[in-house]
């Protein structure tokens, strides 16, 4: 008997939510077999050169499966994954409640985003506004920084600065990111070869009227574009924008992902705007994440660590939750030779100040 990756990270999930008071308990001995399944995985189904990063995920995989059953101290230690989330920040978390299935809830997500250590997260949702549930999770989980934010896709009008100004105004002053479209961005439905509409934020290379009213709102407020899903292009046409009238925080949405798919030079382009670069971990279970992650670190080594910032793109069901999964993205990186100090910048203080933290 076999039990694959997906299955240990789904059981150390489980019993992580155990530990943080969250729903859906696991068995103890669930955690034990899945960790013994991470032993018996064959070495010859890994790439040599991924070994040592496979070791040390399958390490973050037994300690926190063995923290969370034991029920001991949740915050630092001597170990590498709580010193690598301790004070981190994860820009990039999905929740419920949603449209589609997530894995945890907006407080759960903070609870297990303290229980590990970290600083702050930023609530993601594609249609609904997060500032909210940042503020009903703030009071929840005090002593965390939450942040939400809007997703400028059809639900909310596309390119709608009035929406944008309204963000500004809930209570608490949560709201914080603006993602210029994601799933309803021209871009991304071209890329996906749909046929439903969509939103534009530009036409014949120029930027419409009323992104500009957004990134109007966006610079009056000192709030933080992220670009989205839309083009490499469009991204670049946004910055430009965005640095002529005022905006100071800015990000590249998981740059090298589809459907933004932006190269080195692009990246680059971006950086001088002013604007940090995303890198995402997601699923490390997937088949190309071995590759994936050489990418990355072969990109973030051209661009220079104090350009990017790193976050978990978590929270789907079945993937491993947001700290498991941002942890074994931390330490996927640290096996291709960046230093803790350079995970650092990437992961707290780059954050920190994107976000306007201290």
């Amino acid at each position: 008997m076999r039990i694959e990756i997906g299955d240990v990270m789904t059981a150390v999930a489980q019993a992580n939510r155990r530990a943080c008071g969250v729903r859906n308990p696991v068995e103890p001995g669930l955690v034990v077999l899945a960790v013994l399944g991470v032993l018996w995985m064959p070495v010859g189904r890994l790439r040599a050169s991924d070994a040592s990063a496979f070791a040390e995920a399958s390490a973050v995989v037994r300690e926190s499966g063995t923290r969370a059953e034991a029920g001991v101290g949740q915050r630092g230690g001597p170990d590498d994954t709580a010193r690598l989330l301790s004070g981190a920040i994860d820009i990039h978390v999905h929740s419920d409640p949603d449209n589609v299935p997530r894995s945890v809830d907006g407080l759960e997500a903070a609870k297990l985003a303290r229980a590990k250590g970290m600083r702050g997260i930023v609530l993601k949702n594609h249609y609904d506004p997060t500032a909210g549930l940042a503020f009903l999770a703030r009071k929840a989980v005090p002593g965390l920084e939450v942040f939400g934010g809007i997703d400028l896709n059809l639900p909310v009008g596309g390119m709608n600065a009035a929406a944008v100004e309204h963000l500004t105004q809930v209570a608490g002053g949560w709201g914080r990111v603006v993602w210029m479209s994601t799933f309803d961005a021209e871009n991304q439905v071209r890329f996906s070869k749909a046929n439903r509409p969509f939103v534009s934020v530009a036409r014949n290379n120029q930027l419409l009227p009323e992104t500009k009213a957004v990134i109007s709102v966006i610079a009056k407020h000192g709030l933080v574009l992220a670009t989205g899903h839309v083009s490499a292009q469009e991204g670049l046409m946004l910055l430009r924008e965005a640095h002529q009238q005022g905006v100071r925080q800015m990000v590249v949405t998981h740059a090298m992902n589809d459907p933004v798919l932006m190269n080195v030079p692009q990246m680059q382009e971006a950086a001088r705007e002013g604007a940090f670069i995303e890198f995402v971990g997601g699923s490390l279970a997937s088949a190309d994440a071995a590759a994936r992650i050489d990418r990355f670190a072969d990109a973030i080594r051209k661009l220079g660590v104090q350009f990017c910032i790193l976050s978990s793109d978590l929270g789907q069901k079945g993937n491993a939750l947001p700290p498991d999964g941002f942890a074994a993205f931390l330490l996927a990186l640290r096996s291709k030779g960046f230093t803790d100090q350079e995970l650092d910048r990437m992961s707290k203080q780059n954050p920190a100040r994107l976000l306007g933290l201290p």
